[in-house]
């Protein structure tokens, strides 16, 4: 089996974050997006990947490389324009060839990992049975079904039909954004017509394998399952990857400063007359100062925080946060700074890029 992760799109909920960075490269603890993706994958035992990537394809081929730090073989497959998911299947069929293979969005989080979800499908395959699966698709019950892609599912445990964003749902289970297929699913992509926003839809490639006769196994999701593409999702997931950390400090913390909780501190950060109370990891080379650092922060590599207190966010690398009463519910890019300023007269000055949001008090 072969996988297929999904890191075409621009990421424009997340801007300006994602106006020069890939939103699947932001992180969640410290570590991109698209790493959890790679390394479910790899747990599951696949080998061979093969990552979609559009505009920010550099960046992510750099941080990921050939794929052998997780024991496995990435292949790069350019796209010109985000034209739906059955698009990605369409562009990427000379790399998956006759292989099953698993399917994954690249900004999504999940707590279930892909091992049992991987192999139920190829032992019901493996079993050789006439009504075996030809995709499987993973569904999580939504409290708004609407903004979903939907499963009507029959009395049976069959799926019967998929819907993409109905005003009146069959069901309040969505498609996840994790699909397994066999090579049957090339034939549904050719054979599809693009949706009104001009995209070729997963769900109807998945709804011709229904039309032909064809089986469309599920299960349904266990735990939590977050969409990062927005701010406040990114950062209740950033909460939930914390709250599993196992307290490690291995950079210098000094006699005045006060570690709670679960907390990693890395290599070469250094903690000085701070506060800094778990959930939380401190990034490598960062250096915190006369600050407090509260639950479910995450401050990635080489950031200054100096007389500034802040939670529940995520700070990129290279940040600068000084002087700065109580932040909280925030994302910071990479290289951007964060001043409070004695200059008269006293003033709020800004430069903000396109997309920006601020929230003051």
């Amino acid at each position: 089996m072969k996988g297929l992760i999904l890191s075409g799109g621009a990421g424009t909920r997340l801007r300006p974050i994602t106006h020069t960075s890939a939103k699947q490269l932001v992180p969640i603890a410290n570590k991109p997006i698209l790493f959890y993706g790679i390394e479910d994958m790899a747990a599951a035992g696949i080998k061979e990947i093969g990552i979609i990537v559009g505009d920010t394809a550099p960046e992510i081929e750099a941080a990921v490389g050939d794929g052998s730090r997780w024991g496995v073989r990435v292949t790069y497959i350019p796209q010109d324009a985000p034209l739906g998911l059955a698009h990605c299947v369409l562009i990427a069929s000379d790399y998956l060839g006759d292989d099953d293979f698993v399917m994954y969005l690249g900004d999504n989080m999940l707590e279930q990992n892909l091992t049992d979800f991987v192999t139920n499908f190829t032992t019901a395959r493996k079993a050789g049975a006439a009504d075996a699966p030809t995709a499987q698709i993973l569904l999580a019950h939504v409290d708004d079904p609407r903004q979903f892609g939907v499963a009507d599912v029959g009395p049976d445990g069959d799926i019967r039909a998929l819907v993409e964003k109905p005003e009146n749902p069959p069901s309040d289970l969505a498609l996840v954004g994790i699909y397994l297929f066999d090579k049957t699913i090339h034939k549904a992509v050719r054979s599809i017509k693009p949706s009104e926003r001009g995209e070729l839809e997963i769900t109807d490639a998945i709804q011709w394998l229904l039309e032909q006769g064809l089986r469309v196994s599920h299960e349904v999701l266990k735990g939590w399952w977050i969409d990062t593409g927005k701010k406040d999702p990114l950062l209740e997931c950033n909460r939930l990857v914390l709250e599993t950390l196992v307290t490690s400090i291995v950079g210098t913390v000094d006699t005045d400063s006060t570690i709670e909780g679960r907390v990693v501190v890395e290599a070469g950060a250094v903690i000085i007359n701070s506060r800094v109370r778990g959930p939380a990891i401190i990034g490598a080379g960062t250096r915190v100062v006369n600050s407090y650092i509260g639950p479910f922060s995450s401050v990635s590599s080489n950031c200054q925080i100096i007389d500034s207190e802040l939670d529940h966010s995520v700070v990129l690398e290279s940040a600068q946060i000084v002087g700065i009463h109580r932040m909280t519910d925030s994302l910071i890019g990479r290289d951007v700074q964060v001043l409070h300023s004695d200059t008269k007269p006293r003033a709020l000055r800004l430069m903000l890029g396109d997309d920006s949001k601020v929230e003051l008090d």
